[in-house]
């Protein structure tokens, strides 16, 4: 499936249940495992894995492959890998201590540029 389709796939099924703050990152050059990463925050354990079955769900109908699902069990953080998209459903606290946006970033972003500036004047 492409990844375009694949990716409008995924953020329908996100909205479909209320995700909030949803993040696409394209991985295409700083990566040859995947081609995006999806980042979503749930309010609750039950509507983090409500959001991941729903966009195992919808992969699925759409005739798409699941590879694996992962954190189930906790809810905290739920991975569904996609193949081509990767896909993170996170509670707040969880999304916000491993920060995958800015791991995942092409560029880092100023405060962390500072903060690689200020370690080598170290």
């Amino acid at each position: 499936m492409d990844v375009r389709k694949l990716q409008k796939i995924v953020v329908a099924a996100l909205e479909d249940i209320k995700a909030e703050d949803i993040k696409v990152i394209n991985t295409t050059k700083l990566t040859s495992m995947f081609d995006r990463i999806v980042v979503a925050s749930a309010a609750s354990t039950r509507q983090v894995k409500a959001l991941a079955q729903n966009v195992h769900d919808k992969v699925k109908e759409a005739g798409g492959d699941i590879i694996g699902t992962e954190g189930e069990d906790s809810g905290e953080w739920v991975l569904v890998d996609l193949g081509s998209i990767v896909v993170h459903v996170m509670q707040p606290a969880v999304r916000k201590h491993y920060n995958l946006e800015e791991l995942w970033q092409a560029r880092p972003s100023k405060a962390a540029a500072l903060r690689v500036k200020a370690a080598e004047a170290d």
